[in-house]
């Protein structure tokens, strides 16, 4: 992303809270606008690409392969005969991957 406010506000906001040397104030500001501009307070939550493995830019047949792919990988039906904890922590991982099928549909709906 191409943001670039992050940095203006960090600026502005360090300078004013540290009037003793709103230089260093205004640097610090500077750097921690920056790590929001980049994404970098950002969890894998927020990122429903990353999930299934794939970039913003991916097509919808690469999103649909990934999807397949991993929910025949985690679907808790699929694991049968494995202990109780790996078939729970399969459906965790299965729900997840559906969410962010499920974003990822959503998001491309509103686009077109």
């Amino acid at each position: 992303m191409k943001r670039w406010y992050g940095k203006l506000l960090g600026a502005i906001a360090g300078a004013l809270l540290l009037r003793v040397n709103p230089l260093l104030g205004g640097l610090v500001g500077l750097l921690i606008g920056h790590a929001f501009d980049a994404d970098w307070f950002r969890s894998d939550r927020d990122n429903p690409y990353r999930v299934l493995g794939l970039t913003e830019d991916a097509s919808d047949a690469e999103v649909d392969l990934a999807w397949r792919r991993l929910i025949a990988q985690y679907h808790p039906d699929k694991l049968n005969g494995v202990a109780d904890e790996l078939r729970r922590q399969a459906g965790i991982r299965a729900r997840a991957i559906n969410a962010a099928y499920d974003r990822i549909q959503t998001l491309r709906k509103r686009k077109s």
